[in-house]
């Protein structure tokens, strides 16, 4: 069965824990981008990233940007959004749909 991970700093992602995700708090580049490969690695379908990590770790997230799993989706952190994450969502949907059907370009 396939699991969901959390990444990112101590008090952005505490909270998940209490939903049964399991949560891994990583605050540098290095830790990061090792926790990554080893999450996806193993039988993580699901790894949400907080956006400040993701801006640490994308040379590392866009290895597996064209694999069928695990799915990497940036979420705000505690600082809040930064638009990052929308941006990628709609990168993704255009990239698998062939066209923006979510903001028709508004964004």
């Amino acid at each position: 069965m396939y699991k969901i991970a959390v990444l990112g700093d101590r008090d952005s992602i505490y909270g998940f824990a209490a939903l049964g995700l399991d949560t891994y708090p990583v605050d540098d580049q290095e830790t990061g981008a090792a926790t990554l490969k080893r999450l996806a690695d193993s039988e993580y379908a699901v790894i949400y990233v907080t956006e400040s990590l993701q801006n640490l770790l994308m040379t590392e997230i866009d290895k597996y940007r064209t694999l069928r799993l695990p799915a990497i989706i940036p979420i705000p952190g505690v600082s809040g959004n930064t638009g990052r994450g929308v941006k990628a969502l709609k990168k993704m949907v255009e990239q698998a749909v062939g066209s923006d059907i979510i903001f028709n370009n508004e964004n």
